[in-house]
């Protein structure tokens, strides 16, 4: 780039305020046919013999011990059951159970080392309950053919009084035994019965009350029910006239 030849300075210009005016540069018109102008700089490539910056190899630290520990001693409250298998005396046990049934029961638990001891314990508790609990099962759930009579129906649509007495009879049949399973098994007749009950209630408690006496008006009640009688009276004797005296000749007056 050369200043340009034809550049003038311009005639405002104060190079006091201004400072020197330069010329704008210009491409230098005799560097266009050739490969280039200015001072010759020779080219940069890669070496190839350079490996990079240079750093101090590494050994291994001779006083390196490894990362940090604290260090461990005996524990003082350690100690070793040498005897598992002789329990305590034990005043209760518990039993922890996630499950969706109900009526489970857990009864004649026997804790020990002997076989013998706990064939023992069951044939004193558990094969005496166990045809007892069946049979009592058996008795809380009906066969529905044992009903006698009408066969069963099993829909309120098809006979409703037939289904209701069936039911009646299959819910006291179970409440002999066990009234919460007969609730559960028949829900509709124990739902009946609820009903019944709080309507009767209901009923008692309305003839209860239509049969007390109304109370008796307070006497200064009486009296305000006098006065306003006397007072429809004089009203009603003013717009018939009969307050009027005598002789006295009632006029209508015209007015404009």
């Amino acid at each position: 780039m050369i200043p340009d030849p034809e550049a003038q300075k311009p005639e405002d210009w104060d190079d006091e305020e201004d400072g020197d005016w330069i010329a704008p540069t210009v491409p230098n018109p005799k560097c266009e046919d050739v490969s280039g102008c200015g001072p010759w700089e020779r080219p940069m490539k890669k070496n190839p013999e350079y490996k990079g910056k240079w750093y101090a190899p590494m050994i291994e630290n001779p006083a390196y011990k490894g990362p940090w520990a604290p260090r461990k001693i005996a524990n003082p409250d350690y100690f070793e059951d040498l005897t598992p298998s002789n329990l305590e005396p034990m005043g209760g046990i518990g039993f922890e159970i996630w499950t969706m049934q109900n009526d489970i029961l857990f009864d004649n638990i026997y804790i020990g080392h002997s076989v013998e001891d706990a064939k023992k314990l069951q044939a004193e508790t558990f094969d005496i309950k166990r045809p007892i609990e069946e049979e009592l099962e058996k008795a809380s759930r009906p066969d529905p053919k044992d009903v006698k009579g009408t066969p069963m129906v099993d829909s309120f649509m098809k006979n409703p009084v037939v289904y209701v007495r069936q039911q009646t009879d299959l819910f006291l049949r179970i409440a002999k035994v066990d009234f919460v399973e007969a609730c559960k098994m028949v829900p509709e007749i124990a739902g009946g019965i609820a009903a019944l009950l709080v309507t009767l209630v209901a009923l008692v408690y309305g003839a209860m009350s239509l049969g007390k006496p109304a109370a008796a008006p307070a006497p200064k009640a009486k009296k305000e029910e006098k006065k306003a009688e006397k007072k429809e009276e004089k009203d009603e004797a003013k717009a018939s006239g009969a307050d009027v005296p005598a002789g006295t000749k009632r006029t209508k007056t015209a007015t404009n």
